[in-house]
């Protein structure tokens, strides 16, 4: 028996978006509602502002300050309806969803589920791993390091407190970059005085990158700076090496070498979360969507891809995909409402260019690196340009406002305030 996930039904013409990101968040807000009605289907019914993941981590901000719900972006939108759901499979010849909560129909597609992480087929670093690609996931990085350093306080073996203090971080991106960075502020400034009966010098933090560079995506100057930078916090940087095996408490490297850590955090990559249903021929090797320079999926007519998941062809600059990253998901996602709209009017839908607005990641306290075309920066003036682009693209004028709190705290009395475990507790049998 079909049943049906009680959305109103309207003359209007049905956009289903699936994920609500940056790219799907972009078009929700984008798309013309005197035209169209809006469907946005996620797992979670709030928008989570990635970039910002490792701090949660790390203690820096609360998972609410980087959090904020749908229902009270789209509060005054009264033809966008939200629904907490999975999606199960596109049926994509009879203009229809399959999820846990019923059948939804459509007449326009948008396929914006983001990524996730990628362990590249290794199972045993997939068990015993550590990722940050959700709010819930970063919060378990956050409880997972923090109570090895309670287990340190009692443990009575020097060799195995060592294992409980060090960190590795593989993957040498901005994320890995970040967390590694912040690691090591909170190793020097903060942790000697929540734990004082601990010896930090026994703390080592790896970062392991498998390329021969740091911020692959960003020049060989910037890359050298982050490396030097890290080399001053005392993080060690391993490069062109790579990490084959974790077993929750030694890392073994493709050339046979170990070292021993209780924490691993995986952020060496990631791959696109595509649903069942879509056509064969629209899936590249891959795994992203392959899509023309309208967004449309490959051997379809109304189904449209856009962010992380989705790669152009089309483009000759980027025959890999757009870096996945916010910026190309949301101007995607602002062009194809444009685009639908176009299409009501029966007018020629714009081919997408992306406008490359430049990069940037923070390595620790005054130390950041950004590149905005041919002008490079580095150091204090683009550590607060850092802080200054990611506090404005964060939603609501709220959590703007404790983010900015908690970054002016942290930054006058070096110590985050934020240092809780916090264990969900299980209903008894």
């Amino acid at each position: 028996m079909v049943t049906f996930a009680n959305i109103p039904e309207t003359s209007k013409k049905r956009v289903v978006i699936i994920g609500v990101g940056f790219a799907g968040l972009a078009m929700a807000k984008k798309i013309d509602q005197k035209i169209y009605q809006v469907i946005l289907l996620d797992k979670n019914n709030y928008h989570q502002f990635q970039p910002l993941f490792y701090q949660v981590a790390t203690a820096g901000l609360e998972p609410s300050s980087i959090s904020f719900p749908l229902r009270k972006i789209f509060q005054k939108k009264r033809d966008i309806h939200i629904r907490v759901c999975e999606v199960e499979e596109i049926i994509k010849d009879e203009n229809h969803l399959l999820t846990d909560i019923g059948r939804i129909n459509y007449d326009y597609l948008v396929v914006a589920t983001g990524a996730d992480t990628n362990f590249y087929g290794n199972e045993q670093i997939k068990k015993n791993a550590l990722s940050m690609k959700s709010v819930s996931e970063a919060l378990y990085v956050r409880n997972e390091v923090l109570n090895n350093f309670e287990n340190a306080l009692t443990s009575q073996d020097e060799q195995h407190k060592k294992d409980l203090l060090s960190i590795v971080v593989v993957g040498g991106g901005p994320t890995g970059v970040e967390v590694s960075g912040t690691l090591a502020d909170m190793r020097k400034t903060v942790l000697p005085k929540d734990y004082p009966e601990l010896d930090f010098k026994l703390m080592n933090i790896t970062l392991v990158e498998s390329g021969g560079e740091l911020l692959g995506s960003m020049s060989k100057t910037s890359s050298n700076y982050a490396k030097q930078y890290l080399n001053d916090l005392g993080v060690k940087v391993l490069v062109n090496t790579r990490v084959t095996s974790y077993d929750g408490n030694t890392v073994t490297f493709l050339d046979g070498k170990t070292i021993q850590a209780k924490t691993l955090i995986w952020a060496a990559g990631i791959k696109a979360s595509v649903i069942k249903g879509l056509p064969p021929d629209s899936i590249h090797k891959s795994g992203r969507i392959l899509v023309d320079g309208f967004n449309k999926v490959n051997g379809t007519e109304n189904i449209y891809s856009l962010g992380d998941v989705c790669i152009m062809f089309d483009d000759p600059k980027f025959t890999n995909g757009h870096p996945q990253v916010a910026q190309p998901a949301m101007q995607q996602g602002v062009l194809l409402a444009d685009n639908l709209k176009r299409l009501s009017m029966k007018i020629y839908p714009k081919s997408f260019e992306y406008k490359d607005l430049g990069s940037m990641a923070t390595v620790g306290r005054n130390l950041a690196v950004v590149e905005v075309g041919k002008i490079k920066f580095h150091g204090l003036f683009a550590w607060l340009m850092w802080m200054m682009v990611h506090l404005m693209s964060i939603v609501g004028v709220k959590n703007r406002l404790f983010v900015f709190i908690n970054w002016v705290w942290n930054y006058v009395s070096y110590d985050q305030s934020l240092r809780l475990i916090i264990k969900p507790k299980r209903k008894e049998e």
